[in-house]
């Protein structure tokens, strides 16, 4: 029962995220757009009191009229809303799905021994210390004079997201690398929130409470951090669906393909904000689509001599009769039969041209690392092979389900 409840944990806990992150996202979208339209205020008296910019809009059957002041009101409204949770429930569904798939499964899904043969508490202890390490050093720079120079700022922070990157995919697989480069950036925006804005914001409603001037030090401050979360949202976005891409994070090349979608995320961010302010040169968005397009044409598959394509006789391979006893050979064989076409490097099935979810079965000891996966997906919920196209039997889903819960040993029933 415990890997049924597992499923339903990262089932709801995905869903939760992907909810939240609409929330927080979209209302980060709106915010920029809306900072972006704003006019000098048509009424004297609204400019007299501290207005600095107002937009009318009409969505929904109904019309809206939004005023943002400069600094601060004289007096606050009884209601005053606040956007925080969006981002903290994000990030919290987040590190519940990093914890519950990537460090409780991190023999499976962080470690791999071809990269780095680290022990799974040493490859959590990695990645935590990624996620405080990379906030600490990116406050620093950003409070740093170095924070006043917007592009040199950007330009250092590229370059060490790029070493990052690359030190994060030297030391865990693919997949737990991006995944946590993108918990890296997510904790980056989520503290920026948390440490930044919202206790900026209170101190100017504190003050305004008070009577006394608001400081708008905190507000170019909080304006800063919200701006670099701007240009992080695609980056991140993109990392939350890359493992369904082997392509990308299972190439030998994965932390550079990693920072050039970073790259092409922040350059169409870039032109859509500039888009929000009147008419914007598309250079930006264009030069983002070309990087993209030159790592499809750099990954593209490369047609492979007969000679190298591995083949798997399967002619001669005789299928697990019912009752029948098995070993860890006739495991061996069932997999490799059964499931390797599709999780292969180079899969042969028509319509793969990468493993999916990057889940390869090369040897016998993927098999053995990646055993619960294999019942899981083949004899517990009997979704893999995808429609049985490679007809996998009940006898050998019982013989799959009988290893397992006999521990999955390499030398089973020998």
């Amino acid at each position: 029962m415990l890997p049924y409840l597992l499923e339903w944990l990262s089932l709801l806990g995905r869903w939760l995220h992907f909810i939240v992150g609409i929330a927080w996202i979209g209302s980060s979208f709106y915010f920029v757009w809306l900072d972006n339209h704003l006019e000098p205020p048509k009424i004297k008296s609204d400019g007299d009191k501290g207005v600095g910019g107002e937009l009318w809009s009409v969505h929904g059957g109904g019309f809206y009229h939004a005023q943002k002041y400069a600094v601060a009101p004289a007096q606050l409204p009884e209601t005053l809303h606040w956007f925080k949770w969006e981002a903290y429930t994000t990030w919290l569904s987040g590190m519940f799905l990093l914890g519950l798939i990537y460090w409780l499964g991190a023999d499976v899904y962080l470690v791999d021994a071809s990269v780095r043969d680290l022990a799974p508490g040493v490859a959590v202890a990695i990645g935590a210390g990624f996620l405080v390490g990379g906030w600490l050093v990116y406050d620093l720079l950003c409070r740093s004079p170095l924070g006043h120079n917007a592009g040199a700022l950007s330009a250092l922070l590229y370059v060490l997201l790029g070493a990052a990157a690359w030190a994060l995919c030297q030391l865990f697989s693919g997949r737990g690398a991006y995944i946590h480069f993108g918990a890296l950036i997510g904790t980056i925006m989520v503290a920026n929130v948390f440490f930044v804005i919202i206790p900026g914001q209170k101190r100017m409603v504190a003050a305004t409470q008070r009577g006394d001037p608001v400081n708008p030090e905190d507000g170019l401050r909080g304006k800063q951090r919200s701006v670099h979360n701007t240009y992080l949202t695609l980056p991140v976005l993109f990392v939350m669906i890359s493992n369904h891409y082997a392509m990308t994070f299972g190439h030998a090349w994965n932390w550079l393909i990693l920072m050039a979608f970073v790259l092409a995320g922040a350059l169409i961010r870039v032109y859509f904000v500039a888009r929000h302010k009147g008419n914007a040169s598309p250079v930006p968005a264009i030069a983002g689509v070309l990087v993209l397009a030159a790592v499809a044409i750099a990954i593209a598959p490369r047609p492979r001599a007969a000679a190298e394509t591995p083949v798997v006789d399967t002619a001669t391979f005789e299928a697990l009769a019912p009752g029948a006893t098995a070993n860890f050979d006739d495991i061996v064989k069932i997999v490799t039969v059964r499931c390797a076409s599709c999780h292969a490097d180079v899969p042969t099935q028509p319509g793969w041209v990468s493993p999916p979810g990057g889940v390869v079965f090369n040897d016998a000891d993927d098999i053995v690392r990646q055993a619960r996966d294999i019942y899981e997906q083949s004899v517990e919920a009997q979704i893999m092979p995808v429609g049985n196209l490679t007809h996998m039997r009940d006898a050998e889903r019982e013989a799959i389900g009988d290893w397992f819960a006999d521990g999955a040993p390499a030398d089973w029933r020998q």
